[in-house]
Formats: structure tokens, C-alpha cells, sequence
């Protein structure tokens, strides 16, 4: 019997046993990655949290045309032609190969990041310090990263990975920038959240649609601090239920940098369909909102 607890806290043994796994059909996967990661059972047959629900859809809503959403290069071109080109970071260039990337061209500060995957961000706020060796190591590794395999969002199966650099772009001189990540089904931002302290120990606090807290714990901690409603928070919504029109769940994330609004990434799984909402009412609450 598994020791389903000790493998959840222990991300390297948990990642190892999930890459054992990657070869078993996906419907089977994705109930024992669940389990390992949660010790709880996922209802794919009569599914019923939003848990359950996220990881039915990977199996049963099928959208070829979400690779390209997923794609951080590739949705470029879908945002110019819905909200317009203002709504996009500047970016200086795109590359399949780190060693391809002249960094004379480039300005001091910038953003570095892969366009397949999650977490591959690197802020350089000074490129003449940069250890160029470790870097490449780490983006040709994330580049060789296909996170279909350990998630089975196939949104992410056929996206071809590059490397692209964006702007530097934070509100001022001394604050994180700031993530608004709107929970949509089909057209309609129920709830969301914003990540802050990013650079440090990345918190979660949650919100509704008039802007009041809610008292969710989800992936991270909340912050315990009272943060200001951003500006442009109504025509956010507005963008949000725009981007999310006839899905059945979509994570829109945006930001709001010195009074304009930019887009960030469409997300058809938060957090993979892996990560349960506590307390427990908001889990199956949000299932309710997701209509198969």
C-alpha cells in the first residue's frame, strides 16, 4: 500500500513516481496521479467537484484550435485580432535554441521566458550578470518539457517550443507585478485571484466579482493583506468574459501595468484539474459552474 501523504510532500519522489507512470493511457493516469497527489478519489464516470470536472474535460472536450491559445508566441496573433496589439507585452524575439540568442541586441532588462510550459519565467534585471552556462541548461531542459505528458492537458501536446524575450515591465521600481486570474465558464468570470509576491513566496487570495474576499485556499497561502482593487478591474471582466466565450472553463490571466491592461495566458486546467479547493463547499461549488 502506498504511503499516499509522504509521496504528496515529497515533490522529487512524487515526480518520479508520476514519470513511471507517463505510459499508461491517460484515463487510468490521470486517477492514480490524483490519488497520489491528493489521497483522494477522482470521479471521471459521475463527476462532480471541480477536480473531478477539469480532468473529465481533458478527456471528452477535445478543441484542436486550444494549441494555439496555449502557445505564448502563437496566441499573439489571436489577442491582435480580439482585443488589439496594445493588449500584448513588446517582445524582442523569438528562438528555438538558447544559444541562439544574441544578448548584445537585447536591453539590460527583460523577461525571459518558454512559451509551452509554466514556470520556465526568468526576470533578468541585469543581463551582464547572468550566468549564460546555467541558463542555458535550464532552458534547454525546459525546452525538451512536454507538460502533456505529466498533466494530459492536450492543449499542450503539439505546441513546438521556443524561447521568447518579452519587456521588462513591473508598476513601478520596487513592486511585483501583479497577477488577475479570472475563473470563466462559458463567457461568464465567476471568481478570482490574485498571485502577488511572486519573486519570494508567491500567495493566493481569492475574490468575487464586486471585488470581495473570499475565504479560498488553493495551491498557495492566502496573504493576509488588504489588497486594492485594481483600477481597471470592470473592463478586466469584460476581457475576460470576451476571451472565455463557449468555454466550458477557461483561467483567464491578465495584468494591470500603470493604468493598461495586458494579457497574459489563457489556462484550460488550473493547476492541472490537481489541486482541490479548500474549504471543501468551494470545490464542489465551482464544479457546479462547469456544465458537461
Amino acid at each position: 500500500m502506498w504511503d499516499y501523504k509522504k509521496i504528496f510532500k515529497n515533490r522529487e519522489l512524487r515526480l518520479k513516481l508520476i514519470n513511471c507512470l507517463r505510459f499508461i493511457p491517460t484515463k487510468p493516469y490521470l486517477k492514480m496521479v490524483y490519488k497520489i497527489k491528493t489521497g483522494q478519489k477522482l470521479n471521471l464516470n459521475n463527476p462532480v467537484t471541480f477536480c473531478d470536472k477539469q480532468n473529465w474535460l481533458k478527456l471528452n472536450d477535445i478543441h484542436p484550435e486550444y494549441t494555439q491559445l496555449v502557445d505564448k508566441v502563437g496566441v499573439r496573433e489571436y489577442i491582435k485580432e480580439t482585443l488589439g496589439e496594445d493588449y500584448l507585452f513588446p517582445i524582442y524575439g523569438v528562438w528555438e535554441h538558447f544559444k541562439d540568442i544574441d544578448f548584445d541586441s537585447l536591453p539590460q532588462k527583460l523577461v525571459l521566458k518558454c512559451n509551452h510550459d509554466s514556470g520556465s519565467v526568468k526576470i533578468i534585471q541585469d543581463k551582464s550578470t547572468i550566468d549564460l552556462c546555467d541558463m542555458e541548461k535550464f532552458f534547454e531542459s525546459r525546452l525538451k518539457m512536454n507538460p502533456y505528458v505529466f498533466g494530459r492537458e492536450y492543449p499542450y501536446k503539439d505546441v513546438k517550443p521556443c524561447i521568447v524575450a518579452e519587456k521588462f515591465m513591473t508598476p513601478d521600481d520596487e513592486d511585483d507585478i501583479k497577477d488577475y486570474k479570472f475563473f470563466c465558464f462559458n463567457g461568464e468570470p465567476k471568481i478570482m485571484f490574485i498571485a502577488t509576491d511572486r519573486s519570494k513566496d508567491v500567495k493566493f487570495d481569492f475574490f468575487d466579482m464586486d471585488f470581495n474576499h473570499l475565504d479560498i485556499t488553493n495551491i498557495h497561502e492566502q496573504s493576509g493583506l488588504q489588497i486594492p482593487k485594481p483600477d481597471k478591474f470592470e473592463e478586466m471582466k469584460k476581457i475576460a468574459a470576451e476571451l472565455s466565450k463557449n468555454m466550458k472553463f477557461v483561467r483567464i490571466d491578465l495584468y494591470e501595468i500603470k493604468g493598461k491592461i495586458y494579457f497574459g495566458e489563457f489556462t484550460f486546467f488550473h493547476g492541472g484539474g490537481f489541486w482541490p479547493m479548500f474549504p471543501e463547499e468551494w470545490e464542489l461549488k465551482l464544479g457546479t459552474w462547469i456544465k458537461l
